[in-house]
């Protein structure tokens, strides 16, 4: 199912993407309903299940092929050079498309947006050998930060990297790393100046078919399998040459984006549960029971009325903070307000999907039933929202 221009998510007044956007917006949808789609109905692809590297490095290039995969990088590295706002709504519309793999064709997941900031503070070198190379769809990259005892608490990693000649001795293990297991490198953040804390962190570009380097994925996170990974370093080396920048930068670096990132994200959590609604409301058109449609129960009426309402005022606080941010703003405490009401808003909603659908509604690879879970784990991911809630006091209590 592809949401078209009259469904509910667009019928909002006030927040409308540039014409440039929406033009980007309709040929991506034209891409996900004339190709994707039948693809997956081909493939009998379904929400939460595991994607093979074959298919999806398929569907990179496919997407790179068509201008979708480099779309929100800047002009000058073949992006579409969008506003913050417009691409919001570019990421909304793949989100609340309905196709599975959607966040695939933006290169969500592994792709440009996971490196393009690299490309100010990346050596030649390592823009040819790791950077591009993404870009063109040739190689998959994830982030790799998070460890067992460092998730809220980054600066607490144990991973170390010890210089040794021209290389780098890198030994520990990332957990729960997304991306991982269809990963060929990571930009990595290991310590190289114990005791430091954030400035003894630096980052790399490490090769995971490395010696030493190994994904281990023997679990599965809420969003389904396949999706997520652990690191396991033991004694790789790593050229001083892939080393990000300056040695001690590396968590700053890492740091630099959070705001934006936090608030990009609120787009795909608004988008899911866009979804949730749209399925809710045809479900409460078509469901009958007792005679009538199920939307005529006043009780069903009034949790989608909730849902529509939810939702209208968590995507006018998302486009109004990137409307602030285009223009030169300082959104930091309003980013966190966005993440932290956005996930909590859309897992709402989600719930609410899965109420108006009911025993239909809990079966497994049903898209509600999915969306359930997935908007859950948003509520941890980027950030928990005890974090969030952190960020929002201090730049209320605690203003620079």
């Amino acid at each position: 199912m592809i949401m078209q221009a009259n469904s509910i998510q667009a019928s909002y007044p006030g927040i409308q993407p540039s014409a440039r956007a929406q033009a980007i917006i309709d040929d991506l949808r034209g891409f996900l309903r004339e190709e994707l789609l039948p693809l997956e109905q081909r493939e009998g692809i379904r929400f939460g299940e595991k994607h093979s590297r074959e298919l999806l490095r398929n569907l990179w290039k496919r997407s790179c092929e068509r201008g979708f995969y480099n779309v929100m990088l800047p002009e000058e590295l073949g992006g579409a050079g969008l506003g913050i706002a417009d691409l919001c709504a570019v990421k909304e519309a793949a989100a609340s498309s309905g196709a599975v793999l959607a966040a695939h064709v933006l290169g969500e997941l592994s792709g440009p947006p996971r490196v393009g900031h690299l490309f100010r503070v990346a050596s030649q070198e390592q823009i040819e050998h790791f950077l591009r190379p993404v870009c063109r769809a040739e190689k998959a990259v994830c982030f790799a930060l998070t460890e067992a005892e460092a998730g809220s608490d980054a600066t607490a990693i144990r991973t170390s990297a010890r210089l040794e000649g021209d290389h780098y001795v890198l030994d520990g293990a990332k957990r729960y790393i997304s991306g991982a297991p269809y990963a060929d490198f990571a930009v990595l953040l290991a310590v190289t100046s114990p005791g430091k804390g954030a400035e003894g962190i630096s980052a790399f570009f490490v090769d995971l078919a490395a010696p030493g380097a190994q994904v281990v994925s023997d679990y599965q996170a809420m969003s389904g399998p396949g999706t997520h990974g652990d690191i396991i370093l033991d004694g790789v080396k790593v050229p001083v040459a892939h080393r990000i920048g300056e040695e001690g930068k590396g968590f700053k670096l890492a740091m630099g984006r959070i705001t934006l990132n936090r608030l990009l994200h609120c787009a795909t959590m608004l988008g899911m549960a866009a979804l949730a609604l749209d399925l809710s409301v045809g479900y409460a058109r078509s469901r009958v029971q007792f005679g009538r449609p199920i939307g005529m129960f006043q009780a069903v009426s009034h949790m989608i009325a909730d849902m529509a309402t939810e939702l209208y005022a968590a995507r006018s606080m998302m486009y109004a903070t990137a409307a602030g941010y285009d223009g030169g703003g300082d959104i930091r405490t309003q980013s966190s307000m966005c993440k932290v009401f956005s996930s909590e808003t859309a897992f709402r909603i989600a719930d609410r999907a899965v109420q108006v659908h009911g025993g239909a509604g809990l079966i497994n690879g049903h898209p509600v039933e999915w969306l359930f879970r997935a908007t859950r784990m948003m509520r941890i991911l980027t950030g928990t929202s005890e974090i969030q809630r952190n960020t929002i006091a201090k730049g209320i209590l605690m203003p620079d």
